[in-house]
């Protein structure tokens, strides 16, 4: 029997009192169980963490000591448990390291999605399913007006323009992905990443497999107009933009951030066809939405036997 309040919405995550931990805490717990290393879902201070060795990496790079008391690394597909719950990471495709969490009680398979992508993506570990009777999902792009583009097109119609290119990327993720993009499809055209992006950058070299090719950017670079892309943090992008007559554009999904600037429009999340493709594939008999508007996808399964509700 599947069960309403195996996971509860609480103020700082998503709990599961059946074994008293919870998912992607934003606050220090007793045991947290995390998705992937982006700020948003890895917080510091947990007594006992559990995740992936990427995901320990990026926290112990951002936190440093204070990331955890304990950390418990487990493999893709090698299950643990936490009291009577048996959970089990599946790729992600979102980042290096980032994972669905499937958690199994009493015969009941529950998997949270965390941030997902089916995109493909050589940085980070190709994206898998598994059945669950319970799929508890994000709804970031939840609407069929959502369809992002391929990745490679976008990078292609950038590249095109002959100047300095400067992309505004997150450092962890977003920043690997255009490099490792670049590399791809344009060897000829040299990287440059800013040093707040390199210490991502290295782990991704030392856990990942996507062998990226890169310099350190150094400040003459940027100041003689050196040929090539600069990949840069959100506010260095903003101080550059000021400074700086070159090419730009912000990498992101959403098609508003920037207020009507060049978008370099790469999303690590799935959109209207890959949710759909993505809940085909796990088969589940409810859906719970979380993170977004599920509106949409409340009314697609308005009329079939998929029971859909908002955690």
């Amino acid at each position: 029997m599947i069960l309403d309040d195996f996971i509860i919405k609480t103020d700082i995550g998503y709990y599961c009192k059946y074994a008293n931990f919870y998912i992607d805490p934003s606050a220090a717990v007793e045991n947290s169980v995390v998705s992937h290393a982006h700020a948003d879902h890895a917080s510091p201070g947990s007594i006992k963490v559990y995740c992936t060795e990427p995901t320990q990496a990026f926290m112990v790079l951002r936190y440093k000591h204070k990331a955890a008391k304990e950390f418990n690394i487990s493999e893709f597909n090698k299950s643990f448990s936490i009291g009577e719950v048996l959970l089990t990471f599946i790729p992600a495709g979102h980042i290096l390291g980032s994972g669905q969490i499937l958690m199994t009680y009493k015969g009941i398979k529950y998997l949270y999605s965390g941030d997902i992508k089916w995109q493909e993506d050589n940085t980070v570990e190709a994206t898998e399913s598994v059945y669950a009777d319970v799929l508890i999902t994000e709804t970031t792009f939840a609407r069929p007006e959502f369809e992002h583009p391929n990745a490679k097109d976008e990078i292609d119609a950038l590249l095109n323009l002959k100047s300095p290119i400067v992309i505004g990327a997150y450092v962890l993720g977003k920043a690997q992905r255009i490099n490792s993009l670049i590399n791809q499809y344009h060897p000829e055209i040299p990287v440059y990443i800013h040093f707040d992006v390199y210490p991502y950058h290295k782990i991704y070299d030392r856990l990942g497999k996507s062998n990226l090719k890169y310099e350190l950017l150094q400040k003459k670079d940027i100041r003689n107009g050196r040929l090539g892309v600069y990949i840069v943090p959100p506010l260095t992008y903003q101080s550059y933009k000021i400074q700086y007559p070159y090419t730009f554009a912000f990498a992101s999904g959403w098609d508003h951030l920037q207020n009507g600037q060049t978008l370099l429009k790469i999303s690590d999340h799935m959109d209207w066809k890959e949710l759909l493709h993505y809940i085909n594939l796990v088969q589940p008999k409810q859906i719970w939405a979380i993170h977004g508007d599920p509106k949409k996808i409340i009314e697609h399964f308005a009329n079939t036997n998929t029971l859909v509700k908002v955690l």
